[in-house]
This record gives C-alpha cells, sequence and structure tokens, in this order.
C-alpha cells in the first residue's frame, strides 16, 4: 500500500516536470552533454562584438546616463550574485549537516541494541539519499551530473556546452548535491557549488528563466555573450568563496582555473561579489550559533582551523615535506589517469543502456561505501582514551549520537575509542578536522590511516563520473591528508621533537594532491591559508604545491583538462602548441572551399545554405562597377535564421536596398540577434516559409559584421592562435597578403581624450594617409569602399 502511493507521487512529480516547458533543452545524452544535430555537443561563442547596422544605432543612442546605468547595474548584479550564491551555498550546508546529523544521531542510537539493525538502518538512509540525488539527476537535469568545472571553465573559453546553464540544472544541482553529500559517497559538494554560482550569474543576466515564468524585463539587460561571460566569471568565484569561506582564494580560482580572459574592471566586481558572499556566510553562522539550525554544528561551513597547531618548522622538516609532494604529484596523476579511464568506460559502454542502469549503478556504489565505511571499523581494535589536557576542548569518547574526535564505534569498555570510525563512519567535514587537529598526536595509527587511504582512494575513483553532481576538493583533501599524517607520524617518531604537530603535516598532504590532481598554485595555496587561519605555513604549502603540480605535469594534465577533453568541450590553452610556430595560417585552413552569400541573396539560396552544412559564419561579397569581387563582412547563421523568422526584411528586388547605406530605418534591435544561454537557439527546421517568401530577396549588408578580424595567409598559426584565443574570437578571415597600405596605428593614435575633441589631440601619427582621409574611409558602407579591398578567398573553410 506505501509502496504504490510512493510510486504514484515519483510519478505525478514526473509527470508535472515533464509538462513544463522544455524548450531550452538540448536533447541531452546519457553525461549531460547536449547533442545537436549534427551530433556535436558544444559550439562556440561569439564573444567578438558584432558591428552591423543595429548595434551601431543601438550605440549612437546611448547617453551618458545610459551608460552610467549600465554601470550600475553591473554592480548590482554582482551584489545579486554574491547574495544567490551564499544563500544557495547556505541551504545546501545546512540541509547536507541535519540530513547527516538525523542519519548518525539515529544509527548510533540503534546500535546501542543492535548492530545488525544499526547498519540496516545506515545503508537504508543512504540509499535513499543517493536515490533522490541520481534521480533528479537522470529524469530531470542530466546536466547537472560531475562537478561542473570542466563545463563552466570550456563556457568562459569560448565554448558553450548546451544545457549547463538552465534554470532546470540549477535546481538539479543544489538537490542533487544535498543527496549525494548526504548519503555519505566520496565526493564534495565544492565543485558543484561552482557550477552552482555560474548558473546563478547566468540566468540573472538573461533577466531569469522565461521559460518557468520566473523573469523580470527590467533585468534584461545583458544580451550579448561578453556581458554574460563577466556575470559568469563572478558567479565561479562565488561558488568557491561560499564552499571554503575563501573570498580572496574564490577570486585566484576564477583568475587562475576558469576563465580565460580577465581586466581589471572585472577583477573589482569579482571580489566584490566574493565578499558579499563571505558576509552572507558569515551572517548564516552567527544565526545558526545561536541553536536554530539542528544538527548544524562545527561542519559545514568548511574552516578547518589550526591556529593553535603547530607554531614553527626546521631545516630537518623540509626534506619529508618535499616527499610529500612527491607523494602528492604521483598520487595525484594517478588519480586522474584513472578516473579518466573509467569515465571512459562509462560514457562509451555503461551510460548508453539508458538511465535506469545508471540509477542502479550509483545504489550499487552508494551500497558499497556504507558496507566499507560500517563494517571496516568493526573489524578495528579500540584504543583507550588518552589523558585529557586541560583547556583542550576535546572529548574522549564522545557520547553516542555525536560524531567527531574519538567515536565510541564497537568497543566494549567506556573510556575506549575505535580510531578507524572517527574518519570513516563520520562526514566528510568533521573527518577532515579530525586529521587536521592538533594535541592528539596519538590519536590515529598507521594501519587505521593506510587503511582508510587505501578504501578511500579507490571508493573516490568508483564514484567520480557517476550520475549524480560530485566535487572532487574534499575528497582530495581527505586523501592527502591521511598519507600527510601518516608521514607526519614518522616525522615525530624519527625526529624525536614535542613540536611537530601531526596535523600540520595532514594540511600539507592535502595540498600537494590537490596541486598533483587539478594543478593549481596560486589560488590553492590561498584557499588553503584561508581555510585553516594560519598564514605561518604558507611558504611549506608554496613548496608542496610546486613539487606536486611539478611531478604531476610530467605525467599527464590536470584533472579538468582531462575530463574537459572526454567531454569533447575543445579547450583553447593559454599557450600555442610548438609545432604550430612552424605552420601558417593557409595551412590551418587545409583544402575546404568558402561557403559564402552575396550582398542580395535569394531566400531559398540562404536555406539551401542553411540546409547543406553547419558553418556558423559565412563571407559575404559584392561587387564593384568594374565587376571585381570585394568581402564587405561575415554574417553569423544565427542572424540568418532570425531574419529569415521576421520576414521583414525580405524584397522582391534582387538589387540592394540603400545603394549608398544609411537611408533605410532598422527594424530590428540589437538584442534580438542575441541567443538565449546554453539553449540550441533558432533551427532551419523551425522556420516556415511559402513559396512566395522563397522567390524573394534579402540584402544582408545592414546584418553583417563590416569589420571581422583579419590574418593574412603566412601568419604563423602560433600568432593566429594567441590572437584568436586573447580576443575570444569565433572566426578569422584568412586572406591573401595585401597590397597596399593605407595607414598605421601606432600608442599615441589610441590614446584619444574622453573630454576633448579628437581633432585638437596633437599626435605624431605615422600613418601614409592622412587623417582627415581616414575618417571618410571608415564613414563610407557602401560596395564603393568595402571592408577589405580586392580580397576574396575561395579556398578556406569559415565554419
Amino acid at each position: 500500500m506505501l509502496s504504490n502511493h510512493l510510486q504514484n507521487g515519483f510519478e505525478t512529480a514526473r509527470l508535472v516536470w515533464s509538462r513544463l516547458p522544455n524548450s531550452d533543452d538540448g536533447a541531452l545524452d546519457e553525461v549531460g552533454l547536449s547533442k545537436k544535430s549534427d551530433g556535436s555537443g558544444a559550439e562556440s561563442l561569439d564573444y567578438e562584438v558584432i558591428e552591423n547596422n543595429a548595434y551601431r544605432e543601438e550605440q549612437a543612442q546611448r547617453g551618458k546616463f545610459m551608460v552610467g546605468y549600465y554601470v550600475v547595474v553591473k554592480w548590482f548584479f554582482a551584489l545579486l550574485i554574491g547574495v544567490g550564491t551564499g544563500l544557495a551555498a547556505v541551504f545546501i550546508n545546512l540541509s547536507v549537516e541535519n540530513f547527516a546529523g538525523w542519519k548518525f544521531q539515529v544509527t548510533f542510537s540503534i546500535i546501542q541494541k543492535s548492530y545488525v539493525a544499526g547498519f540496516l538502518v545506515y545503508i537504508l538512509f543512504n540509499l535513499l539519499l543517493v536515490f533522490s540525488s541520481v534521480y533528479i539527476v537522470t529524469q530531470f537535469a542530466p546536466a547537472a551530473a560531475g562537478s561542473g568545472i570542466p563545463e563552466i571553465k570550456g563556457y568562459l573559453n569560448g565554448v558553450d556546452t548546451h544545457g549547463i546553464l538552465l534554470f532546470r540544472t540549477l535546481i538539479g544541482k543544489i538537490f542533487g548535491s544535498i543527496g549525494s553529500v548526504g548519503g555519505g559517497l566520496a565526493l564534495g559538494k565544492e565543485g558543484p557549488l561552482v557550477h552552482t554560482g555560474a548558473c546563478i550569474a547566468s540566468l540573472l543576466g538573461q533577466g531569469g528563466s522565461t521559460k518557468y515564468h520566473l523573469s523580470s524585463r527590467w533585468l534584461q539587460v545583458f544580451k550579448s555573450d561578453r556581458d554574460r561571460r563577466d556575470l559568469v566569471t563572478c558567479g565561479c568565484a562565488a561558488g568557491v568563496a561560499a564552499a571554503f569561506r575563501a573570498p580572496v582564494g574564490g577570486v585566484l580560482f576564477a583568475l587562475e582555473e576558469v576563465t580565460s580572459w580577465w581586466r581589471s574592471q572585472l577583477m573589482w566586481r569579482v571580489f566584490f561579489t566574493s565578499a558579499i558572499v563571505a558576509v552572507v556566510v558569515r551572517t548564516a553562522m552567527g544565526w545558526c550559533k545561536s541553536g536554530k539550525c539542528g544538527h548544524f554544528g562545527s561542519g559545514g561551513f568548511i574552516i578547518w582551523d589550526i591556529s593553535g597547531g603547530q607554531e614553527d618548522y626546521s631545516f630537518e622538516e623540509l626534506l619529508p615535506m618535499a616527499i610529500i609532494g612527491v607523494i602528492g604529484g604521483l598520487l595525484g596523476a594517478l588519480f586522474n589517469q584513472l578516473t579518466l579511464y573509467i569515465t571512459y568506460w562509462r560514457r562509451n559502454y555503461l551510460h548508453k543502456k539508458g538511465s535506469r542502469v545508471k540509477m542502479i549503478e550509483v545504489c550499487i556504489v552508494s551500497l558499497i561505501t556504507s558496507v566499507i565505511s560500517f563494517g571496516l571499523p568493526l573489524l578495528r581494535k579500540c584504543s583507550p582514551c588518552p589523558e585529557a589536557e586541560l583547556n583542550s576542548g576535546i572529548e574522549c569518547p564522545r557520547p553516542p549520537g555525536m560524531y567527531g574526535n574519538y567515536v565510541n564505534f564497537y568497543c566494549s569498555k567506556d573510556n575506549e575509542y575505535n580510531d578507524l570510525a572517527t574518519i570513516f563512519f563520520n562526514t566528510q567535514d568533521d573527518a577532515i578536522r579530525n586529521l587536521f587537529s592538533a594535541k592528539t598526536i596519538h590519536e590515529f595509527s598507521a594501519q587505521s590511516l593506510l587503511t582508510f587511504l587505501v578504501m578511500f582512494y579507490s571508493l573516490a575513483v568508483l564514484t567520480f563520473g557517476t550520475a549524480v553532481p560530485a566535487g572532487q576538493f574534499v575528497p582530495g583533501i581527505m586523501i592527502g591528508s591521511t598519507y600527510g599524517r601518516l608521514v607526519g607520524m614518522f616525522v615525530v617518531s624519527f625526529y624525536k621533537k614535542l613540536n611537530i604537530e601531526e596535523g600540520t603535516y595532514a594540511l600539507l598532504g592535502a595540498a600537494s594532491f590537490l596541486g598533483g590532481s587539478m594543478r593549481m598554485t596560486v589560488s590553492l595555496c590561498v584557499i588553503m591559508v584561508e581555510i585553516t587561519n594560519n598564514l605561518k605555513l604558507l611558504p611549506l604549502i608554496m613548496l608542496v604545491l610546486l613539487i606536486s603540480k611539478a611531478v604531476g605535469d610530467a605525467f599527464n594534465e590536470g584533472l579538468y583538462e582531462e575530463q574537459a577533453r572526454l567531454r569533447g568541450i575543445p579547450l583553447l590553452e593559454s599557450r600555442p602548441k610548438y609545432q604550430m610556430r612552424t605552420m601558417t595560417a593557409r595551412e590551418a585552413c587545409g583544402n575546404k572551399k568558402v561557403v559564402y552569400l552575396p550582398r542580395v541573396v535569394k531566400i531559398a539560396d540562404v536555406v539551401s545554405i542553411l540546409q547543406s552544412n553547419e558553418h556558423n559564419g559565412f563571407p559575404v561579397i559584392d561587387h564593384t562597377r568594374n565587376g571585381e569581387s570585394l568581402v564587405i563582412g561575415l554574417v553569423l547563421r544565427s542572424h540568418l535564421l532570425v531574419l529569415l523568422q521576421s520576414k521583414v526584411d525580405f524584397q522582391h528586388s534582387p538589387l540592394p536596398s540603400d545603394p549608398r547605406g544609411g537611408g533605410n530605418p532598422i527594424r530590428h534591435n540589437f538584442s534580438e540577434f542575441a541567443k538565449p544561454v546554453s539553449s540550441k537557439g533558432i533551427s532551419i527546421d523551425d522556420i516556415h516559409l511559402s513559396s512566395d517568401d522563397m522567390e524573394m530577396y534579402i540584402d544582408l549588408a545592414p546584418f553583417l559584421n563590416p569589420s571581422p578580424y583579419v590574418v593574412p595567409e603566412d601568419m604563423s598559426l602560433s600568432k593566429v592562435y594567441n590572437l584568436f584565443r586573447q580576443l575570444g574570437l569565433r572566426h578569422i578571415l584568412v586572406v591573401p597578403r595585401a597590397s597596399r597600405v593605407i595607414g598605421l596605428i601606432t600608442r599615441k593614435d589610441l590614446l584619444i581624450e574622453d573630454n576633448g575633441n579628437s581633432d585638437a589631440v596633437e599626435l605624431q601619427s605615422t600613418s601614409i594617409a592622412r587623417r582627415q582621409d581616414r575618417k571618410v574611409s571608415m564613414r563610407e558602407a557602401d560596395a564603393e569602399h568595402p571592408l577589405l579591398n580586392g580580397l576574396l578567398v575561395k579556398e578556406h573553410s569559415s565554419s
């Protein structure tokens, strides 16, 4: 009876969700990546400004008031992103801590009578939480699986993976993280928080979700991918700041790890957003101290204060610390390689069998994790409690129903504790706090730490890549702190010094594993200092990070780069490949023929071209009076689809609508050409044209980009690579060597005062032509003064 009601409830919820508008979702594959009709899972973004007539008219109408308004709105959005991400982090942490608290309280109360009954309740509790997470992800929000950092890194690199920034993904990420982390899986919530912050920023940037009737036209200010990129960058930094209570680390994480484009104005807004997050989280923690948050205690908002630990270190300790760095690099590289192999197998074999297999897989992983975390401590003998020091604040053993240091689990005496249960049968935050703790030199045995290291490392490898939201920060910290504490135990016994703390070496081990796996240095160093509140250890953290990253780089790339490549996200790294120095732009184009359009084109020809290929940019040509072909600009596929759908610019004449330019009014706003974020946009199959429409023409001159970036055909590919990546381009036209030069622009030509008349600024120009001639030529927009005079290349691909 009860099972029937539960099943009916699930079916009703699924039916209601499925009836929600779903037009902003692409066809999602088994790992959350959208597949277009051509089978690709990603699409390039248009970070370049399309300076067509609609854009120029919009810019001409902007006064100082509108410019100031846009600046104020950007800062207001930064405030909203910080508040929204902070509240999301508070909700996730409170939910996880309370679910974990209820789970351990019920389990500890039951095992006082029967360990078998407690074991069954513990497994059932974890299964319910994990099943709720995988059900949400597989049925409602496939793009919410994983950490989301590789996809967000690709977005800021210029690649949009469909579905990653939708409202549905945000909801799936939040509730999926609660279930997966609360269910005790070997994963964390920090990576998903970065994705959550990016989703909040993207939704604010587009004014909310119109598909779910949660939008406001007052927030629909920024329509271009460039502005959304800045907001998503703020969201990424806010996610890290909320996850670790590390605002400066969040800024550096966005700068070092995810973004490919940075400027000083963006730095200020990112820093402001992270500061707002810190205030929101601190306010929530102050409110929870009054006992209003249920089981929320010292865990949850991560900060492992070790300021009362080791005060100083000696020169002899540098060698074992360097060894920790080497171990971190080796284990981190091995972790990346193992997860790469397992994820590849999942994508190509296991997950192709459908959502039911993915749910069964996650439930099996949860069952294995529960059996190991509950069963292994049963095999470990308990140890007597050490003599309590005055004012230490550490109680041994902990009373039943509590979790922290010195957990009494399957012990025959009341004054004993189980060291393996202290780190296994515990929340991850409290387990790390136990490993980092000072004044607890003899709390853990080497056998227990080694057992936990092997088992948790295996569980982390097995869990990564399953269909649940999963972060790798906290599991990496747990793995590293375990072998770091092992090395610390050896140092304590070898050097016989009383001022050496095993918790210090645990911290260095955590930093070394994260550095060896994720290959971050500056941001990770600051994050570790912020979450431990110990600035004295900064040089040691820097040392192990440099060593672990160098060792890891000798074997493979970082975790996020490997996963991005596996997911088909074409990231452009910061440096071009070495062989690009000997290649030219023409060689990179190959022998593919350029698909171009005439200035006045027949609608039937446009439809045929769009249906026959998947190119996203088309050069537009015109002819001079003597019949010479001229390239006058570049028109985007998305803009052509907007024009075909609106039909307002169709004409019967095959002649240019305005040969002299500027006569006809613009019937489109610049915002009409903006594609909705993380969606497939308009498809040629969605446009319905009559036979009369197919016989009409359209003049593309008002809608093309008259000034695309152009490189000569013999330019080295490395220079093209740097230009493409640093400017965030989608297309570059490759043209023959120019026959003449009309001028040169130097640094002084660009130093134009804002308040003065540009004509009155005395600059030593090196231009060959006079300045007035250049102004006249720039104002001419008709075919007599094309963008690329005398240049037409038909041998290179524009896709």
